[in-house]
């Protein structure tokens, strides 16, 4: 059972693809996206597509990050591989998806993204179609009214 809708967000800290700790504590609006393995079709092409539009996320203020439970140097070859523009946090002892209640049953995360703010968790995806995910999560971020493009 991932956490819901309401529910206050749980401070993070991870390592980036480039070695960096990464402290996310979710003031500001946050989607972070959690998928099963590095470079795997569906993988690519929900990261190919949140880079693609990454302009507008940051357009509308909104930081993303993706997670799965590879480590920091499969996450480096997968973002050198595809030019990836975002931090991917790596999560091999399941910990952020353990904070999260993200189910990690079979070996790596289920796919679920959270759009969080104010330290709260905003909305919540579930069973997540990798392909247009990302134009969809910010259209709803936009009609929810939660950012605004500038």
């Amino acid at each position: 059972m991932t956490l819901e809708t309401g529910a206050d967000a749980p401070e993070i800290e991870a390592t980036n693809q480039r070695g960096e700790t990464i402290e996310l504590d979710f003031s500001e609006p946050t989607v972070l996206y959690f998928y099963p393995r590095d470079d795997t079709p569906g993988c690519t092409t929900e990261a190919e597509q949140f880079d693609a539009e990454l302009e507008s996320y940051r357009d509308a203020g909104v930081s993303v990050f993706g997670v799965s439970t590879d480590d920091v140097e499969s996450h480096e070859e997968f973002a050198e591989k595809y030019e990836l523009r975002f931090d991917l946090l790596a999560d091999p002892e399941g910990d952020i998806a353990d904070a999260f209640d993200v189910d990690t049953s079979r070996g790596a995360a289920e796919r679920t993204t959270f759009v969080l703010a104010d330290g709260e968790i905003k909305a919540v995806y579930e069973g997540v179609n990798p392909d247009g995910h990302a134009r969809d999560v910010l259209g709803d971020m936009l009609d929810e009214g939660l950012v605004g493009l500038e």
